[in-house]
This record gives structure tokens, C-alpha cells and sequence, in this order.
């Protein structure tokens, strides 16, 4: 087994959209339901596959992320770049942070339309890509 991808279900499709693309996602398809409800599926270029899905019921309140999810997190190659790049674009991320002290990863946060928070994170050099049991030992 393995994860496909996130849903997200979001309030207004097009605000929504633009974030996601500015962060840096790629549309990679659409699906289009019953009582005007759509699907956007989402990837970021270089994945083989969707990993994020955007769903926009109009029909519904609007979206309450509520306390029970935490955070997206997004691996970035230069996290400083990024962070340029995304303020350049009007987005708002939080400051740069070690959370693992100053050799660990570095990290900075953003929130989208919604309120769902998402987590940058730039891995210290030579680390693999993402959280393995290397990472506990």
C-alpha cells in the first residue's frame, strides 16, 4: 500500500487554485460532479503522480479546518529561495526556523485560503529525501 495523494476541501476553487499554483503545484486534471461540486488534482512537476486534490462543494458552508488536522508538509530544495520566491508571488511565509537546531532541517510555515497550515522543510545536506527510521535511531 502506499498514500496517493491529500484532499483538501476548500471554499473558493479559484482563490484556492491560485494559491496552490503559486506554491508551486501544477494542474493536472479536473472533475466535475453532481450539484456543481469540482475536483482539481494537483501535482508538482517534477512528481511522477497527484499529491494533492482541491475540492470545492459550493453547496456546503465554508470550510472549518477545525483542530483535528495539523500540516502539509512540502520538501523544498533551497528553502531560502523559496521563501524569496513565494513573497515575490504575494504569499506570506513565516520566518526561517531550525526546529532541529542549526544542523538540523529548516523549515517555515504557511497558511492557505482555508487555514490549513502548511510546512516547508529543506533537509540538512546529504539527508535523504523525507522521514525514515534513520531519523529515530
Amino acid at each position: 500500500m502506499k498514500t496517493l495523494f491529500v484532499s483538501y476541501r476548500v471554499t473558493d476553487l479559484d482563490r484556492s487554485l491560485g494559491f496552490y499554483t503559486t506554491l508551486g503545484y501544477a494542474e493536472l486534471g479536473r472533475v466535475e460532479g453532481g450539484d456543481g461540486a469540482r475536483l482539481v488534482i494537483l501535482k508538482f512537476p517534477d512528481e511522477a503522480a497527484a499529491s494533492l486534490e482541491l475540492v470545492h462543494r459550493p453547496g456546503e458552508k465554508p470550510v472549518d479546518v477545525g483542530s483535528g488536522f495539523d500540516h502539509l508538509a512540502i520538501q523544498v530544495e533551497t528553502l531560502a529561495t523559496t521563501l524569496e520566491t513565494l513573497t515575490e508571488a504575494g504569499l506570506r511565509p513565516e520566518p526561517l526556523q531550525y526546529p532541529g537546531g542549526p544542523h538540523g532541517p529548516k523549515t517555515s510555515w504557511l497558511t492557505d485560503p482555508d487555514g490549513y497550515r502548511i510546512e516547508l522543510v529543506e533537509w540538512p545536506s546529504g539527508h535523504p529525501d523525507g522521514i525514515t527510521a534513520a531519523d529515530f535511531a
